[in-house]
């Protein structure tokens, strides 16, 4: 499993836990709380009833009196309320007065006179001068139909002479139970809902920044010039950690494999100028003078060249990207590259064609890719034949812009075929002139890859063809 969904499913749970257990906390507090709001309401209401019933209590009219009439009537009354969405339409209270005995004087349903109260807990407690509350069904059977009964004292001229209770029951409350829960069930689930799309949101992010960082340490691992991950916050310090390691790890290599590879590349010119300068001590005639230094000029111009060379190819390569891309007309740059070698052209009477589209802008760095199209046309002019052609051909499409440089020469030999890229691989020339340096092909290479773009040679029917394809 990725780490990403890790990160989620470890997430969810924790929040889906934390959810569940507050979840219960509240409802389970919901009906106890509303009970005991309940409860306080009838206390309140009990204490100011039986300050009206003390008087018809003390005179004996309690059956009959007004305190009686009145509350008898309370079944009559309609309420026809609305209270938070629940119609209310009667008075749900039940009264009873009981005497300083426990017996029952007064029931505003007209159903327990006469009964002894005296054991229920509002009626006792209260006659002990204490509290009196009580939760009694009104059926034995049946669970839902519990009645809370909250008593208060019924005192005149200071002394105790009875008890009023009064009753409701809990299913009127059940309603505003019921409607407390459904909401927060509801919003429950919506905050589930908000916390897994934050929760993805988070997972999609944590998993696009691993996958930046893994895209570079598998670029890396392969091999390519791969920029610096485009990562954020602490993953784009460790990114750049990484590539700050990389590069000075990379820094070392090249060095080390260029001080190797440019040793053993001009062992070779070196020995021919000290044999030159040794022959050179000796007697020679003027022809073999002029012979011998000459030979230690050429040298020492290839030299040079291999040096320059290998200084603008590890200049290349080093970089990760191309520091400031402008719009190029590879076309144009094709024509300039040209001009710059129409003498070595004419020189060895090759004729160059420029044929394809003509609407080639790209992005990239014009300097380089002109460097490019001249070390291809370079090598297409060295292999061509006397009166030879080399033929420039532009293929443009929606995501890239190909040169295509065929000559007619004799090609590349099937073992070389995938060594030409390799730094300091060269061939020799067919007129018998000395190998190049080794180092245009790679050069070539390089740049493409900094524009995005690839570079191959291979055979065809007629000699050779070398393509550049750049990224738009």
């Amino acid at each position: 499993m990725k780490i990403a969904w890790r990160v989620l499913l470890g997430y969810f749970l924790i929040v889906a836990m934390a959810a569940f257990m507050l979840g219960q906390v509240f409802l389970e507090q919901i009906k106890p709380a509303v009970r005991q709001t309940a409860e306080d309401t009838l206390a309140d209401t009990a204490n100011s009833l039986a300050e009206l019933a003390s008087e018809d209590l003390a005179t004996g009219q309690m059956a009959d009196g007004l305190f009686a009439r009145r509350m008898r009537s309370l079944s009559d009354r309609r309420v026809n309320a609305d209270i938070w969405g629940y119609k209310k339409q009667g008075v749900a209270y039940r009264i009873t007065v009981t005497d300083a005995k426990g017996s029952v004087v007064f029931d505003s349903q007209g159903k327990d006179l006469g009964r002894d109260n005296s054991r229920w807990n509002d009626v006792a407690r209260t006659l002990r001068g204490e509290y009196g509350a009580r939760s009694t069904r009104e059926q034995a059977d049946d669970p839902a139909s519990t009645v809370m009964w909250v008593a208060a004292p019924i005192r005149h001229e200071g002394k105790l002479i009875g008890v009023l209770s009064i009753g409701k029951p809990n299913r009127v409350l059940q309603p505003f139970i019921t409607e407390s829960r459904n909401v927060i069930l509801k919003w429950g689930i919506v905050l589930l809902g908000v916390a897994l799309l934050i929760g993805i949101a988070m997972a999609w992010w944590l998993s696009s920044q691993l996958g930046h960082l893994r895209a570079y340490a598998q670029a890396v691992t392969a091999g390519k010039n791969a920029p610096a991950p485009k990562a954020s916050a602490e993953f784009g310090e460790l990114g750049r950690a990484l590539e700050h390691m990389r590069t000075e790890l990379d820094g070392k290599e090249y060095v080390e494999e260029y001080v190797h590879t440019l040793t053993h590349e001009l062992k070779s010119p070196l020995a021919s100028i000290q044999a030159a300068a040794e022959i050179l001590e000796g007697p020679l005639d003027v022809a073999d003078h002029r012979k011998f230094v000459g030979h230690i000029q050429s040298q020492s111009s290839r030299m040079a060249e291999m040096v320059e060379q290998l200084l603008a190819l590890a200049s290349v390569e080093q970089r990760r990207q191309l520091d400031s891309p402008e719009p190029v007309d590879v076309h144009s740059v094709l024509r300039d590259a040209i001009a710059s070698l129409e003498t070595k052209a004419a020189a060895a009477n090759v004729r160059i064609d420029v044929v394809g589209a003509t609407q080639t802008t790209v992005m990239g760095d014009p300097f380089l890719l002109r460097q490019a199209l001249i070390n291809l046309l370079d090598n297409a002019i060295e292999f061509s034949p006397v009166n030879g052609h080399v033929r420039c051909e532009l293929i443009a499409s929606e995501a890239s812009v190909t040169v295509q440089i065929d000559d007619h020469g004799p090609g590349i030999p099937e073992f070389a075929l995938g060594r030409v890229f390799e730094r300091f691989y060269s061939l020799p020339r067919h007129t018998g002139g000395s190998r190049s340096s080794g180092i245009g092909l790679s050069f070539v290479a390089a740049i493409a890859a900094l524009h995005n773009g690839t570079a191959h040679l291979v055979n065809t029917e007629a000699g050779a063809r070398a393509t550049l394809t750049v990224s738009r």
